[in-house]
């Protein structure tokens, strides 16, 4: 989901619910990964020109924050190589 980013100093606020971490056997690292697709998909269809993630799922949902990290930077590098080049 996109919303106007009231007073930040941003043109938008994307918005997506990461996965709950429970122990890695039910598929949180491909949901996690998908979060930080659909969020890029979205930023290109606004025509938005850059991005800014938080480390997602880290927090109450316990997912380790290393880990979610990888995950992070492995998709967007995946992502930047097969569909912006």
């Amino acid at each position: 989901m996109i919303t106007t980013a009231g007073k930040l100093p941003a043109k938008a606020v994307i918005h997506t619910v990461g996965p709950i971490w429970n122990g890695g056997e039910h598929g949180e690292e491909k949901q996690l990964s998908n979060c930080y697709i659909h969020a890029i998909e979205l930023a290109v269809k606004r025509d938005l020109k850059t991005i800014a993630f938080p480390n997602i799922s880290t927090g109450v949902y316990r997912f380790p924050k290393k880990q979610a990290a990888g995950i992070a930077i492995k998709t967007v590098k995946e992502l930047k190589r097969t569909c912006f080049n």
